[in-house]
């Protein structure tokens, strides 16, 4: 389910989580946000590098994201560091919390996007990535680069 459909416009990506994580499977949530918060979204001020998704009392809730304070903002201004609540019907967010706790998966968000008028949140299902994956990824992908590299080459 990536971003990139019609009326979507993405604002920031994880790229940290497809490094550290196994992306198993990938869900969409709405997010609630405050009025200045959506202006500090629209503007591009935040940051999802540390965060993830807990599921607690029946709601999904995104902690660690940073949304810096509108800089046009009042007394109104939320706290940057606050817990966001996502939006999911129960019964996926049940089913996600079951999977954590008994897999020992793990709720990454992985994109934040506008879709028509209303924020995003790509959740990913993942599982741990060990030292030796990260470095065969590594790997591959200079490998690849290499390979394109000399194909660009030969073409020119």
């Amino acid at each position: 389910m990536q971003p990139g459909g019609k009326g979507t416009k993405q604002i920031a990506a994880n790229k940290k989580a497809y490094h550290d994580y196994f992306v198993l499977e990938c869900f969409e949530a709405g997010i609630s946000l405050t009025g200045t918060e959506v202006k500090s979204v629209r503007a591009g001020t935040l940051n999802l590098k540390d965060s993830y998704c807990r599921a607690k009392d029946g709601e999904l809730w995104l902690l660690g994201m940073h949304i810096s304070p509108y800089k046009q903002g009042n007394i109104f201004n939320a706290d940057p560091d606050r817990d966001r609540r996502l939006l999911m019907h129960k019964r996926e967010i049940t089913r996600l919390g079951s999977r954590v706790t008994l897999e020992g998966l793990t709720l990454i968000p992985l994109s934040l996007y506008f879709k028509d008028s209303r924020v995003k949140v790509e959740v990913g299902l993942c599982k741990g990535k060990k030292l030796y994956d990260k470095r065969e990824a590594d790997a591959v992908k200079s490998a690849r680069r290499e390979i394109d590299r000399k194909i660009k080459e030969l073409n020119t």
